[in-house]
């Protein structure tokens, strides 16, 4: 059977993280005033993470899967409840915790080495300019974009592009990486390519990966947990599963796992039966 966590239960602790929490969120609530009145997104999500987590959060459209992410992010202020990071409220962006979008966010008159050197000046001002051309020729190195450092993201395809805004990310040494479907508008031979580049660059780094996917399997090669939101308004976290595969994982050795047919399809159940989405 998948290992199932609910809200109404105390979420235990991976046994692959650190002892202690690194970002809790806390009774936490968004509401938008509407000309019909208040707008509830989201309502009483509690969600612990812990130091080297990976968790992916799935959900139907509209369930407030981004607006979480952008309470993390510090780009949204909850209006109710409390998002911190060790301890610390969390009130605006900050480097210690850096996105990534679908749609990429570079500057197109850049080069690649010029996107990421940009963030890392930014966050970095006291390095001197070798120093910070090294970390940014390491980070795109990290992601195999060496040879395409001089190009500008027109001349660039789109996994190419989305490598950047990986290593733009890492290169500023976040303790939270936050992923809003990065992989979602490409082919399905790049995304399987660029997830597994993403699980190997996670694997040597450890930071804390918090990501938007809707895509089952791909939240259950990538995550530790997979937060699983109710349907909108007022969403909540309806269940969380625990991913059990060790790692590093092997994508056909875990497809050829029962228990990965079973959390599939708990996932599935949760989803399209239980939450179906109404259209």
């Amino acid at each position: 059977m998948p290992m199932v966590t609910t809200t109404s239960q105390t979420l235990s602790q991976p046994m692959a993280t650190a002892s202690e929490p690194l970002l809790v969120m806390e009774g936490i609530s968004k509401v938008y005033p509407t000309s019909k009145g208040p707008y509830t997104v989201l309502e009483d999500i509690d969600l612990t993470v812990y130091n080297g987590e990976f968790i992916c959060v799935i959900g139907h459209s509209g369930c407030g899967k981004s607006t979480l992410l952008n309470m993390v992010s510090g780009f949204v202020q909850p209006s109710s409840g409390e998002v911190r990071l060790r301890s610390q409220p969390i009130r605006r962006p900050g480097p210690d915790r850096m996105m990534v979008f679908q749609n990429y966010a570079l500057l197109p008159w850049l080069t690649a080495f010029e996107n990421v050197y940009l963030a890392v000046d930014s966050v970095f001002p006291h390095k001197s300019r070798s120093e910070k051309t090294a970390l940014v020729r390491e980070h795109l190195a990290l992601v195999g974009l060496s040879d395409a450092a001089h190009k500008t993201p027109p001349r660039l395809s789109g996994g190419m592009k989305q490598r950047v805004a990986i290593a733009r990310a890492l290169a500023v040494r976040p303790e939270v990486l936050i992923l809003d479907e990065p992989f979602g508008a490409l082919d399905a031979i790049t995304k399987e390519e660029l997830q597994e580049e993403l699980l190997k660059i996670w694997n040597e780094h450890r930071c804390t990966v918090l990501m938007i996917t809707h895509d089952i399997d791909e939240a259950l090669f990538l995550a530790d947990r997979l937060v699983m939101m109710t349907n909108g308004p007022a969403a909540g976290i309806g269940e969380i599963l625990t991913i059990p595969f060790p790692r590093p994982r092997d994508r056909e050795r875990i497809m050829e796992d029962p228990t990965y047919y079973d959390l599939r399809n708990h996932a599935l159940d949760f989803l399209y039966n239980r939450f179906a989405h109404d259209e």
